[in-house]
């Protein structure tokens, strides 16, 4: 397996970051796009990187906000094939708000619609092709997370605290185990791992990759959480965009070899 990665927050010096995530994944055959940041930079670092996008046989949308779903407009104007799978809670709903203040942060409005043709909604497990398959959240209710970040879901004039229900995990069957991509894991990356590991109880968990949401919290929470990702057994890291520079330093000094940062540009092959 090779992953690329097309957009992040930080960049090698000869592509440019942007506050998102996207990975271009090589796989037995396949060739997957998970996310396309915030904005068509993915498709500008992508040609630098000698990432053919019209290559792609399948997309994925790892949750339904903005910073990892404006650039799918883009996407479909490159590739004219390849299916987008997302959750089937995925809704134009998602705000971030503090006190009276709030901001729109889901996907682009009206995309849904105009790309209609190209959206495959899941529903639960789901297999997409030989070993790559889509997970949401099992039954826990997970909105204490949304209280902890600001992150909201609006139905008509109704506020409640985000569940992360529009969330899904990307994990691959590898010959050495699987490969987990959550983009966010904003129900906490141990959380992620262990609903993953509950999913295949026979096999071995290699990597997760994707961003912690840990720019916001504080140390101890962050040094709390690389023990508990200790106690899942999985054997390496690679994080960026939402973590932040600090939590990644903590969880670097706590995992050492285990954890290692991403940025645009970086080329990992498990």
């Amino acid at each position: 397996m090779k992953i690329t990665v097309l957009t992040d927050n930080k960049a090698k010096e000869n592509l440019k970051g942007e506050w998102g995530l996207s990975l271009f994944i090589e796989h037995s055959g396949k060739k997957l796009l998970l996310d396309t940041g915030a904005s068509p930079l993915f498709a500008k670092n992508a040609e630098k990187c000698g990432v053919d996008l019209k290559s792609v046989d399948l997309a994925f949308l790892s949750h339904a906000h903005y910073d990892h779903s404006d650039g799918f407009g883009e996407f479909f104007r490159i590739n004219k094939n390849a299916p987008l799978y997302l959750s089937g809670c995925c809704k134009e709903n998602c705000y971030g708000r503090r006190w009276i203040f709030s901001r729109y942060i889901g996907i682009k409005k009206g995309y849904a619609k105009t790309f209609s043709e190209r959206l495959i909604y899941t529903e639960g497990f789901t297999e997409v092709t030989d070993g790559v398959y889509l997970l949401p959240h099992g039954e826990d209710d997970y909105s204490i997370y949304g209280k902890k970040n600001g992150l909201y879901q609006k139905d008509g004039r109704k506020w409640s605290y985000d569940c992360f229900d529009h969330e899904q995990s990307l994990a691959i069957k590898t010959d050495r185990g699987l490969v987990i991509f959550n983009s966010c894991c904003h129900t906490g990356a141990d959380n992620i791992i262990n609903e993953v590991a509950s999913a295949f109880p026979k096999e071995r968990i290699v990597a997760l990759i994707g961003g912690f949401h840990l720019y916001k919290s504080g140390d101890v929470d962050v040094i709390s959480l690389a023990q508990r990702i200790k106690d899942t057994g999985i054997e390496k890291i690679y994080t960026g965009h939402c973590t932040g520079d600090r939590a990644f330093g903590l969880l670097k000094n706590e995992l050492g070899d285990k954890a290692e940062e991403l940025f645009a540009g970086k080329i990992i092959e498990l």
